[in-house]
């Protein structure tokens, strides 16, 4: 079976236990979750889980209907296949020795992002797109020496009907 990334919206009652019950349906049955994001909507009794797995089509449709059993899970989307819109954000902290500041800097302003914070050996960055994005900017300063990074995972949205 060939195993592809899966991108699931999902809208849940913002209440305790919520996350926990979604997270061991994964465990519980061995699937693995690759990024797992949660905020709540405009809505205050509402959050949006946004989960990246990696599964095959037939084990994705098991996992919609065993989350659509869940209580106090609302609605599933599978953005996977559809018109959407995803971020993600990371912070990013990298030695900045005085001979590669400048190119740092250069790579922060290509790349549109923000230094957030300056220390004597260190940039830490800040950067929001794709993850085609965030590859390339890491890839550009990985050999100038990554300390550490934090990334958030996906978050997605479908996007509306284009209009005619």
């Amino acid at each position: 079976m060939i195993e592809e990334k899966h991108v699931l919206s999902i809208l849940v009652e913002n209440q305790p236990g919520v996350l926990s019950r979604i997270s061991g349906l994964f465990g519980g049955r061995g699937y693995n979750i690759d990024s797992l994001c949660v905020a709540e909507t405009t809505e205050p009794h509402v959050s949006r889980v946004t989960i990246v797995t990696r599964a095959s089509k037939q084990i994705i449709e098991q996992i919609i209907k065993q989350l659509h059993k869940l209580i106090n899970v609302m609605k599933v989307i599978e953005l996977t296949g559809t018109e959407f819109v995803q971020r993600e954000m990371a912070l990013i902290k990298v030695n900045a020795k005085p001979e590669h500041r400048a190119e740092i800097l250069r790579i922060v302003d290509i790349f549109r992002a923000k230094i957030i914070d300056v220390g004597l050996e260190h940039y830490t960055i800040e950067i929001t797109g794709d993850e085609d994005k965030l590859s390339a900017i890491l890839s550009l300063l990985k050999p100038l020496g990554i300390k550490e990074i934090a990334k958030t995972g996906i978050i997605a949205l479908s996007r509306e009907p284009k209009i005619v």
